[in-house]
């Protein structure tokens, strides 16, 4: 599936070429943090699939749980978190999902580091919604 997407203030561009089946739900302690969020949600793909089409994102590693350091992506102008890569593994790319221009047509497939997991977001079905505030 071709995707394309943006930070927030539209500087920093992309295009991509994914499998629409590898949409992960992440909730480690690095993804609650970096995004402000329970969890964060990301495709994974190969590098060579991603063409950076705007203004070269800032890059910042840091470190994981895991022992394995990860390459956050971002926009310097904005902060949207963009992209993420790893350091000598496999070519695992993560584009994350927030930034996809086609995001309604992307449903994750799994979840990762769920003994990070807040305990509510299981049971966000019985919240109360409004499509409006």
């Amino acid at each position: 599936m071709q995707i394309d997407g943006q930070c927030h203030c539209g500087l920093v561009t992309y295009e991509a070429d994914i499998d629409p089946l590898k949409v992960s739900i992440c909730h480690c302690m690095d993804c609650q943090a970096l995004s402000g969020s329970p969890y964060r949600v990301t495709v994974i793909c190969s590098g060579e699939r991603i063409r950076m089409t705007g203004k070269p994102p800032k890059i910042y590693a840091k470190t994981g749980d895991n022992g394995r350091t990860r390459f956050q992506h971002f926009c310097g102008q904005c902060g949207s978190p963009l992209l993420t890569s790893g350091e000598g593994g496999p070519d695992d790319w993560g584009i994350r999902w927030g930034s996809i221009r086609q995001r309604v047509k992307l449903r994750p497939t799994r979840q990762i580091w769920c003994r990070s997991a807040a305990p509510w977001t299981d049971d966000l079905a019985e919240l109360p919604g409004q499509t409006t505030e």
